[in-house]
């Protein structure tokens, strides 16, 4: 999914040096932003005064919205570099289309996960006809620099691991739980679960200390180490946790999004993630100007264009913690 953003701002994330390293409970509230014509989301990454948890670099929320006589999602093809893009669908679908030739339906609790790598363009949109609602979430997971220029590729997987417990079904849909793995390609120690509550639930769920955690509460009412999670807000909660208590107060659906703190500082603009100011101005012009990042072939309508990089300039140092 794109950021369409007509002031997207530079963004420097990353480094060591504002992680948490211990437990903490802060609670983000999302900036509302209007994606195409139909579809407003809930960003939650980047955040005020928190712009990564791990390597996951970008959540939007979005829906439940009724889509019946709606569009429902269009967003034209728009590129992206150095970063992977996860589709989460609870309800809906949305038809991916890709500079390297994918084609795919991603339907409810299936992964779509498409690596960038150093370029790649597509697009997404709600089929003709769709389900009447949508309700999803996108999210972005920045690539190490080791591995931000591989090539392009497009991965969908319909049957994800699931970590189940009384009143509790984890889905895992990156990296690992309790066990599980995902099929998904990551490259750095990442987590994403989908986990769904039943009314009444209360349990407590495995974690790894060495990672930083935020949930996203996708639907219902649930407390997340006693703290009351909304849908569409998301907490945050630090490093040094090996458990984390889960109360549903009714039928609840969250994302559990967890990671080894990111070493590196990023620089993140519109579509993409880069280190530096430069790289960043030159990714644009080239998306203007060049074939850099392929042709999105069957979508009906123009692609995107970037918006004007801002006069600042930014440059990204990593730290180590």
């Amino acid at each position: 999914m794109s950021n369409l953003d007509r002031q997207a701002a530079l963004t420097v994330c990353g480094g060591r040096g504002f992680v948490v390293a211990e437990p903490v409970r802060e609670l983000l509230s999302p900036r509302r932003v209007q994606l195409g014509e139909s579809t407003e989301v809930r960003r939650l990454l980047p955040n005020l005064g928190r712009r990564m948890v791990g390597a996951w670099a970008f959540v939007d929320h979005y829906g439940p919205d009724d889509i019946a006589d709606e569009p429902g999602m269009q967003v034209p093809p728009h590129p992206h570099m150095g970063l992977q893009t996860v589709s989460w669908l609870h309800e809906g679908e949305v038809l991916h289309r890709d500079s390297t030739g994918s084609l795919q339906t991603i339907r409810p609790r299936e992964l779509g996960l498409m690596t960038s790598g150093r370029a790649i363009s597509h697009s997404e949109e709600s089929p003709r006809p769709h389900a009447r609602f949508l309700h999803g979430a996108q999210l972005w997971v920045a690539l190490p620099d080791a591995h931000r220029h591989v090539e392009p590729h497009f991965q969908h997987h319909a049957d994800l691991p699931q970590v189940t417990a009384p009143g509790l079904t984890a889905t895992v849909i990156l990296g690992a739980l309790d066990g599980a793995a995902s099929p998904g390609t990551t490259y750095s120690p990442l987590v994403g679960a989908d986990l769904a509550l039943a009314a009444g639930t209360e349990t407590n769920l495995p974690l790894d200390p060495d990672f930083e955690y935020a949930v996203l509460s996708m639907s219902g009412e649930a407390e997340v180490d006693g703290v009351p999670v909304l849908p569409g807000s998301m907490l945050y909660l630090g490093c040094g946790r090996t458990e984390l208590p889960l109360r549903a107060v009714s039928d609840a659906g969250l994302m559990l999004l967890g990671g080894e703190p990111f070493e590196e500082e990023i620089v993140m603009w519109w579509n993409f993630v880069g280190r530096t100011d430069e790289e960043i101005r030159k990714a644009r012009e080239e998306w203007m100007t060049s074939d850099r990042f392929g042709e999105v072939k069957g979508y009906d309508g123009a692609r995107l264009d970037a918006p004007e990089v801002p006069a600042t300039q930014l440059k990204a140092r990593g730290r180590v913690r």
